[in-house]
């Protein structure tokens, strides 16, 4: 049910609440003679007396500023704080920037002496034996693989058993290797 409905359903206006009658020296005519109009609607008065001072410079809420602040380069608490994390986030950069420098020279260092390491031993039979073994083995096992799953025949069974044969393999290739490590010594 709307407002107006509401409305319609209650009581009639009379017709002095329909026209209401301000005092007679303040009518203005008009063409009917049952209307008449108020010339101006009542207004405050103003005056300066009741103005008063709303600041009380006294006040401990009332803080001042140096006459300087707009010089200052941290004006708030609030900016020295995040000027102070973002130093320590800068600091923190560098710490880390400096360890993964660090880190960057070891892995080369490391791998120099890895290559260098390879180098000086790739006349060692036993070297050059495995790392035959290791790509005849992968390439096998390679062809195997897809040709059992281009038959579709390839399961995670059969992944499973040759994962074990492979390490089974590399159990027995470490302890052969160990063995002709001792008679065909790798070069440090």
């Amino acid at each position: 049910m709307s407002y107006a409905d509401v409305a319609a359903s209650g009581p009639k206006q009379t017709a002095e609440e329909y026209h209401p009658r301000p005092p007679a020296n303040k009518l203005c005519t008009h063409p009917h003679p049952s209307i008449s109009i108020p010339l101006a609607l009542p207004q405050v008065e103003h005056t300066d007396d009741s103005v008063h001072s709303l600041v009380d410079v006294d006040s401990p809420h009332i803080s001042s500023v140096p006459s300087d602040f707009d010089t200052q380069s941290v004006k708030t608490d609030t900016q020295a704080e995040r000027i102070e994390l973002e130093n320590e986030a800068r600091e923190k950069a560098r710490e880390a920037a400096a360890a993964a420098s660090s880190a960057k020279e070891k892995a080369k260092a490391k791998a120099e002496r890895g290559s260098d390491k390879a180098r000086k031993n790739a006349d060692n039979p036993v070297v050059a034996a495995n790392v035959a073994t290791a790509v005849v083995l992968g390439s096998v096992l390679g062809v195997g693989a897809y040709r059992k799953y281009v038959r579709n025949e390839l399961t995670w069974k059969v992944v499973g058993a040759w994962a074990g044969v492979v390490g089974l393999f590399g159990v027995a290739d470490y302890y052969v290797s160990n063995y002709f490590f001792q008679k065909y010594p790798p070069k440090k």
